[in-house]
């Protein structure tokens, strides 16, 4: 096609029209021929997204009409095997996964570690193994298609064919690849989210493919750079390698896809520049390999020779001799000194090997197979004791998680009871500072008793004096009467104060007695609690110390255990590795048999001399002395893979009795832990509450005081009073003298008062600052509260997260599980052969050997529907 006037050369165009039929005859049905003659093949489509790339080679895999290459290549391999030749044997694998990283094997061959590979014998296999991936590969909607290819799907068909006469093998290997598109955000409106992660990731992805052919177009770098992406490295024979690859180039005729389409073809045209070099997958036996290195080592001989005289030749000329002409080694003499048949001279004799009588090839078939039962046996137990072992390494791998959150939760709580204790020191220097307060109260209080001491005495001496002026009065009988009126209305007048501020006193008394009961309940609850805690707290270290130490024994235990483990997945890896050099020694020894049994017919008359008699004698006397040597070796290795296994199977089921005690020892010491610590936390407001108890005792102790020398002050004065009044009334009169003491202790009187009024005010004081102490009790006590019901949402909540990922691991284990059993069920594979003439019935768990030959076109026309 032509844009603009620029041609881009292609091998073949198809417009739109063209049906799905004639693009799979015109793409891909030689490649099928070439993969079963031994070549690797890769079939991809590239374009710009919504350009019909999934549709070439996907389409409706279950219709006839629409099926894409990819379907049609499954039902057309079987085809041709059942139209070759009979003697040969087929082996079909299909290989599926995601999201697996790539490795590459001895020859440097780039392949997906873990990936799924199944045997398939029918079309309708391989159509079920499509499904699957299908099912694995994400899709979205964008505004340019409905059904957008969000992943690369990468689908791998191996096929490895033999000879059964001339034990030719074959293999070859057939990349089908669906890229996900090219795109612009703009247009396919992947906004944000998952799907603008994806398109980034595509486009880059697809950029390193560019990358890559552009590289190997210009054929001057030195790199080239297959490991930019994981579809690169896995496509990397098919990118200038062995392989014959095919590259659909999709375009979409829009006019506004005009860009993109520039861009596509753009890149058809560089990478159909690219040169890959195709060699047969030939698969060499014993023999071949002998023939060859015996061929390799006559040609060596003889370059050895040449170079040998060539050597010598040039001495001489270097001695200064003149080397003649005919002494000369010239090109036709190096021809001369090469072999004339390449042929190895064993080759010509026949080799000499004694017949095997029937017994003694029964009784070695039915060793050899007693052995190979005993092989399988003892590699099932050890695919058993695998899993046992895996499954104890992620059973460790969750008790470390656990002891982690744990450790998490302990210092979590460390910090917490950080900052309670710089709130305790906090609380701690506010009590200070309330008990100097009231120190300086009690100092100011001792102060007022003892001014109210000194008052009294001189009251009482006033009173002495007054009762002697009073008795003089009464002898002299002079008194008027209105300073006894005033003297009486006066006392009056000191009566109603003093009861008034009794009362008062009283009511204040009560009030104080009873929030100081009060007080003294809460702060002996809060005392006894303490010490309950205080208790507790004892315990709760001593087990938390013994806990440590048992989870350091279980860390070194754990890692003991990880040792072992890893020095058996060693010890297995090598037993793996013996195991495959008996199998090796087993089909060395069937290929001795087997030539034993073919020239038991060939003719006896060199058999018959004697010299090749004893030769052959002494040879299958060797043969028969190694056989038994190896067959005891066999069974000695058996026997010692038994004991090992017992002892592996001893040890894991004492590791999880073990693993199974440790665990529910662990939850039973963070459940006393965490029950702990809340009382640990509730236990730092107690020293505050003693200090505000023992203030409240003294506090309380110096208003008793108060209160009784109150009482007995308004008795004594009471007393006094009502006796003088008594003697006015006798007297009936009294002198100057007599009034001036009077006034005189009514000053007194007054200055008592005031004395009384700095007391009560005093005691109001205190009064005042003991709510502020129960605001402050009732704080502590509301934020222990808090820090409590805090705790326990944290604990709820952890144990909520723990329960849920709890869940998650049991469901994630049990799809592994899962897996595996299905991986086992189709990893019990058996060889089975199909007779030419008929199609296999499907197995899920047997590999199908398909044979070649007699295939009919009505068997063919049933399973292309």
């Amino acid at each position: 096609p032509a844009s603009q006037g620029k041609p881009y050369v292609f091998d073949r165009v198809l417009p739109p029209s063209t049906t799905q039929e004639q693009v799979y005859n015109a793409c891909a049905k030689q490649i099928v021929k070439d993969v079963l003659e031994g070549y690797n093949g890769t079939i991809f489509a590239y374009g710009q997204t919504s350009s019909g790339k999934t549709h070439t080679m996907e389409g409706k895999l279950h219709d006839p009409q629409l099926m894409g290459i990819i379907p049609r290549i499954a039902h057309d391999i079987f085809d041709h095997i059942y139209s070759m030749d009979e003697n040969l044997e087929f082996h079909i694998k299909v290989i599926s996964k995601t999201n697996l990283a790539v490795h590459e094997d001895k020859n440097r061959v780039p392949y997906v570690k873990g990936c799924t590979e199944r045997f398939v014998s029918s079309p309708e296999e391989v159509m079920d193994v499509i499904d699957e991936g299908k099912a694995n590969r994400h899709v979205a909607v964008t505004n340019m298609n409905e059904h957008s290819s969000r992943s690369h799907s990468i689908f791998l068909i191996n096929i490895k064919q033999e000879n059964v006469e001339t034990e030719k093998k074959l293999s070859g290997k057939l990349y089908l690849v669906d890229l996900a598109g090219s795109e612009k955000v703009s247009k396919t409106g992947a906004e944000g989210g998952a799907v603008l992660d994806e398109a980034k990731n595509i486009n880059k992805s697809l950029s390193a493919l560019g990358n890559v052919i552009s590289a190997l177009a210009e054929g001057t770098k030195t790199h080239v750079p297959y490991r930019d992406s994981k579809m690169t490295r896995i496509l990397q024979d098919s990118l200038g390698g062995n392989c014959r690859t095919t590259i659909v180039i999709c375009c979409s005729p829009s006019v506004f896809n005009e860009a993109e389409t520039k861009s596509t073809l753009m890149f058809g045209q560089r990478a159909k520049t690219i040169k890959n070099t195709v060699s047969v997958n030939l698969e060499l036996t014993a023999e071949e390999w002998k023939k060859k290195y015996e061929k390799e080592k006559e040609k060596n001989k003889t370059l050895k020779n040449v170079i040998q005289h060539l050597e010598m030749e040039l001495n001489r000329w270097r001695n200064g001799e003149a080397v003649p002409e005919d002494e000369q080694i010239s090109a036709k003499d190096q021809k001369s000194l090469e072999p004339c048949d390449n042929t190895p001279i064993i080759d010509n004799i026949a080799p000499v090997v004694a017949g095997i009588s029937a017994e003694e090839k029964e009784k070695y078939d039915e060793e050899i197979s007693s052995l190979y039962r005993q092989l399988d046996d003892k590699d099932d137990e050890i695919n058993q004791q695998s899993q046992l072992a895996e499954k104890l390494k992620q059973q460790m791998l969750d008790q470390d998680e656990l002891l982690a959150s744990t450790r998490r939760d302990y210092e979590k709580i460390q910090e917490e009871l950080t900052r309670l204790q710089i709130e305790n020191e906090a609380a701690k220097d506010e009590v200070k500072e309330v008990l100097q307060a009231l120190e300086e109260l009690a100092v100011n209080y001792d102060q007022k008793s003892q001014e109210v001491e000194d008052k009294t005495r001189a009251n009482e001496q006033l009173t002495d004096e007054l009762a002697q002026k009073t008795v003089g009065a009464f002898v002299c009988g002079s008194g008027p009467s209105s300073e006894l009126s005033q003297l009486q209305e006066l006392s009056n007048h000191q009566k109603k104060r003093l009861a008034d501020v009794n009362g008062v006193i009283e009511e204040e008394f009560t009030m104080a007695r009873l929030y100081i009961s009060k007080m003294k309940s809460e702060v002996k609850s809060l005392v006894n609690r303490s010490k309950q805690l205080e208790s507790a707290q004892m315990d709760s270290n001593r087990k938390m110390n013994a806990s440590e130490r048992e989870l350091a024994a279980c860390q070194l235990l754990i890692s003991q255990h990880e040792a072992k483990i890893k020095s058996l997945t060693d010890y297995m890896q090598n037993m793996e590795q013996k195991r495959r050099q008996l199998e090796e020694s087993q089909d060395s020894l069937s290929e001795e048999l087997a030539k034993t049994v073919a020239q038991e017919t060939a003719p006896q008359t060199a058999l018959r001399k004697c010299s090749n008699k004893k030769a052959l004698e002494q040879q299958m006397e060797s043969h028969r002395e190694a056989h038994q040597k190896q067959l005891s070796r066999l069974r000695d290795e058996i026997e010692e893979k038994q004991r090992i296994i017992d002892e592996i199977r001893d040890l894991n089921q004492k590791l999880q009795l073990e693993q199974e005690k440790l665990s529910s020892d662990y939850n039973k010491l963070k459940i006393e832990d965490q029950e702990r610590e809340m009382k640990l936390e509730k236990l730092f407001c107690v020293p505050s509450l003693k200090w505000c108890f023992n203030d409240l005792l003294f506090q309380s102790r110096e208003l008793q005081t108060l209160h009784n020398l109150r009482k007995l002050f308004v008795q004594d004065l009471t007393a006094r009073v009502k006796k003088s009044v008594e003697l006015d009334s006798d007297d009936g009169g009294g002198s100057a003298a007599q009034k001036q003491k009077i006034s005189f202790l009514e000053n007194n009187l007054e200055q008592l008062t005031k004395v009384h009024k700095q007391l009560v005010r005093d005691n109001a004081d205190l009064r005042c600052e003991l709510p502020k102490l129960e605001k402050r009790l009732r704080a502590t006590a509301e934020r222990v509260k808090a820090l409590e019901s805090a705790l326990k949402e944290a604990k709820e909540n952890a144990m909520r997260d723990r329960k849920r990922y709890q869940q998650e691991v049991d469901r994630i284990k049990e799809a592994v599980r899962a897996k595996n059993m299905a991986r086992r069920a189709h990893s019990a594979q058996i060889a089975k052969p199909i007779r030419p003439g008929h199609y296999p019935a499907s197995s899920p768990t047997a590999v199908h050997a398909i044979r070649g030959g007699g295939g009919s076109s009505s068997n063919s026309t049933h399973h292309q529907k």
